[in-house]
């Protein structure tokens, strides 16, 4: 990995976002601090993002874990493309720079909690809340997707075009004397499977044509219709766990019972 920022090789690679530089009058000087300031934290943050995920895998309805803390170069693009989200936030002078960064980007540290069925998201949350500081959670959902769930316990709620599915918790914590910002996303198996492809052909496009954003909406709607599924048959196998259950009990008692009037019957 180049440890200064080439810009050249940059553009090659995100052509459109040349304009963005000159149209926000972002610095190349800048960018390259930030990139070399990075690189040395990097090691750390791979530390502290195996951390949390030892942590999670603890849990016993998390299915599996990811990890990944930020690649350079998607850093410095997504501090392009954030540029003129900040300025109107904060208003036209604002830079990013080696000082704000790490304030600015919630997610150089990512984890992906995945589990089975979107029934077991309620403990996953409560043991989020109970481990960790956490300082903002949003639920994004697709319109249309029940969101009383979310509405109940006072989460933000963002409705995605695309149909991205997935809980996002910023947590923060102390590592050393340098506060540390982690995004941990949880999110069902099949919500994973869409989400990957859709960030693939995300970051691939500048724009999805029309056609690959119709059929990624098919490609959402038929997850959630398998989640949706998974749902059901997990709940059919508890019942029929439960009736057999049920049903060993009465055998038993009539078996007992049969017992206890032979047992009488021979006492006769």
């Amino acid at each position: 990995m180049d440890k200064k920022f080439n810009l050249q090789g940059f553009l090659k690679k995100y052509p459109f976002e040349s304009g963005e530089i000159s149209e926000n009058n972002i610095s190349v000087e800048a960018l390259d601090a930030i990139y070399a300031d990075f690189l040395k934290v990097r090691d750390n943050y791979e530390t502290q993002a195996e951390f949390i995920s030892t942590i999670l895998r603890t849990h016993p309805k998390i299915h599996s874990v990811k990890s990944r803390v930020k690649n350079p170069e998607r850093l410095i693009e997504k501090i392009i493309r954030k540029t003129s989200d900040r300025k109107e936030k904060y208003g036209e002078d604002f830079k990013f720079s080696v000082d704000n960064y790490k304030e600015e980007i919630n997610d150089l540290i990512g984890i992906r909690a995945i589990h089975i069925f979107k029934e077991e998201w309620e403990t996953i949350h409560k043991f989020i809340l109970n481990t960790w500081k956490v300082i903002e959670i949003t639920a994004n959902i697709r319109d249309g997707d029940d969101t009383s769930c979310f509405e109940e316990l006072g989460i933000e709620i963002k409705s995605r075009k695309s149909g991205y599915r997935s809980v996002h918790y910023l947590i923060e914590f102390y590592p050393t004397s340098q506060k540390v910002i982690a995004e941990i996303q949880v999110r069902t198996i099949f919500e994973e499977g869409y989400g990957e492809i859709d960030h693939k052909l995300r970051y691939s496009h500048k724009e999805i044509p029309e056609v690959l954003a119709s059929n990624l909406l098919l490609f959402n709607r038929i997850a959630g219709s398998a989640d949706e599924m998974a749902s059901l048959i997990n709940l059919l196998s508890k019942n029929l766990k439960d009736l057999d259950i049920k049903y060993k009990k009465v055998i038993q008692e009539k078996d007992e019972e049969i017992l206890k009037l032979r047992s009488d019957l021979k006492g006769d």
